[in-house]
């Protein structure tokens, strides 16, 4: 079978593109997938989700927007040439790398037609933007591997990684993706919650468990035979970075584990510190000592695996019961209760003590590795999102020379819609952090606006929406303010325009 050729995998990107329809994306890459050979699937998988195999390229937006060549006037790369190339850039180390890296990197743009050029630098910047979200490619490989979606989907949380999944489904079908069970030390994407308006649209009318929301980062343990990993959110290995919470853990009475939870930094009277102190801590080498008057912390609030048995597919209340047998105070502390005014009391309780907010679940629900559903609420006093810059505005008066008004874009299935702009709650170490951040995610300019790669997440505290015909997104934002950069979070779990859309008044 002759090798597959780039020029086809950029004419299903282009046609995915050109849609706004997910069934349309869907169906594209679907046919398309099924045309390949398998030691090319992987390949082509990475391609179309905007993630090359390679993890780090060292070739960042500069080099690929700054490197010219003259397109080629035939079609002749082939997946595997790619494929190739970029793995040679990876490689590359040592005195004279970047040289040798952008030359590489020029020769291969030099071969590629001007419809490849355009998508192997997205590609490499890792800004395909084209609506070939992770969902989409999910219900893709169910199609082209005639295989309920659901299985597709626990698969691939499970492994963590979508282009082994599509492997496995397309070589064993449904029976190869049912015998993907957990793996220990290796990552699990984690359960995501939605925002609820109010405490009374989180409880509805049934028993909810109402639980202490953490100002921290999001972390998930395991614990396998005496080795003990830790990853992020964005299932980054950071075991190396909390040595305390290591030796913790490896204290618990237990062969294995898999615990979902948040660190954060505690003062000595066990109350937790500002979110931005506490991240700024929590990313240094060294993490604070108890004897120093700060210490660091892991507090846990759901168990996916205990002692060889998985339990990701028993509901809530049966995982949350053998979580509570783990030894010392790391459980997270919450209530069972179906009365919104004890959901509220307890609330009050919590923000007292200088947490955020709650969390509203669902005792009977399992946990949805990756996804983002009605099962898990956040209550907060406030109405928080966590956005997307989409640009920003050079300042004037006593903030210029500084880029100040951002622009903010909720997650769409296409990328992202823009509902809004604020320059409100910014101090100057902010506005100094933000212009220097921005700048290196410039795309282009015009006028005053700074168009920039859509990677920075930003939490904002908003009053409501309003219905408006002047974003994108058809609503904007009421009395949007800056409350923290959001480094621990991809582009992918931000809001959706959706849960921002709920909030609209009845009419």
């Amino acid at each position: 079978m002759a090798q597959p050729s780039l020029a086809e995998l950029v004419a299903v990107s282009e046609k995915v593109a050109s849609t706004r329809s997910r069934k349309q994306k869907t169906r594209s890459i679907a046919d398309y997938l099924v045309t390949l050979p398998p030691e090319r699937r992987d390949v082509a998988v990475s391609f179309l989700i905007g993630r090359p195999l390679q993890s780090k390229l060292g070739a960042g937006f500069a080099a690929a927007y700054r490197t010219e060549a003259e397109p080629a006037a035939e079609a002749t790369l082939t997946l595997e040439d790619v494929d190739y190339t970029l793995a040679a850039m990876a490689e590359m180390s040592g005195e004279g790398s970047q040289t040798e890296r952008l030359a590489t990197l020029e020769r291969l743009l030099g071969r590629a037609t001007a419809a490849e050029q355009s998508f192997l630098k997205r590609l490499i910047v890792r800004d395909l933007r084209q609506g070939a979200t992770d969902g989409v490619m999910i219900d893709a490989i169910g199609i082209a591997a005639g295989v309920d979606v659901g299985v597709v989907r626990r698969a691939a949380m499970l492994r963590g990684d979508l282009v082994e999944t599509a492997s496995i489904a397309l070589e064993g079908g449904g029976e190869a993706l049912k015998a993907v069970h957990l793996q220990l030390l290796r990552p699990v994407a984690p359960m995501l919650a939605s925002t609820a308006a109010s405490m009374d649209d989180a409880m509805g009318d049934d028993l909810r468990l109402v639980e202490t929301k953490l100002d921290g980062a999001r972390i998930q343990l395991h614990v396998a035979d005496g080795e003990v990993a830790v990853f992020t959110r964005n299932l980054n290995d950071i075991t190396h970075r909390l040595p305390t919470i290591v030796e913790e853990a490896k204290a618990f009475p237990h062969d294995s584990l898999l615990l979902d939870g948040e660190v954060l930094v505690v003062a000595r009277d066990g109350s937790p510190v500002l979110f931005q102190d506490s991240m700024q801590q929590f990313g240094a080498d060294e993490v604070p000592a108890a004897g120093e008057g700060q210490a660091i912390r892991a507090f846990y609030f759901d168990l996916l695996h205990m002692d060889g048995v998985d339990l990701i597919d028993q509901p809530l209340l049966e995982r949350r019961a053998a979580l509570e047998r783990l030894p010392g105070d790391v459980v997270v502390p919450q209530i069972a209760t179906a009365d919104a005014d004890a959901a509220g009391r307890f609330m009050d309780e919590v923000l007292a003590a200088g947490h955020e907010g709650v969390m509203v679940k669902d005792p009977e629900s399992l946990y949805e590795a990756g996804r983002r559903g009605s099962a898990w609420r956040k209550v907060k006093p406030v109405y928080t999102f966590d956005l997307v810059v989409l640009a920003v505005e050079w300042g004037s008066g006593r903030r210029r020379g500084w880029l100040s008004n951002i622009h903010l874009g909720a997650r769409t299935d296409d990328g992202f819609a823009m509902v809004g702009k604020t320059f409100k709650g910014m101090t100057d170490a902010m506005l100094d952090w933000q212009t220097a951040r921005f700048l290196e995610l410039e795309t282009h300019r015009e006028g005053h606006v700074v168009s920039v790669r859509p990677e920075q997440v930003v939490e904002v505290a908003i009053d409501g929406v309003q219905r408006s015909p002047r974003y994108d997104g058809g609503i904007a934002l009421r009395f949007a303010r800056v409350k923290r950069y959001r480094d621990d979070k991809a582009p992918a779990e931000a809001d959706s325009l959706e849960s921002l859309r709920a909030m609209l008044p009845k009419r």
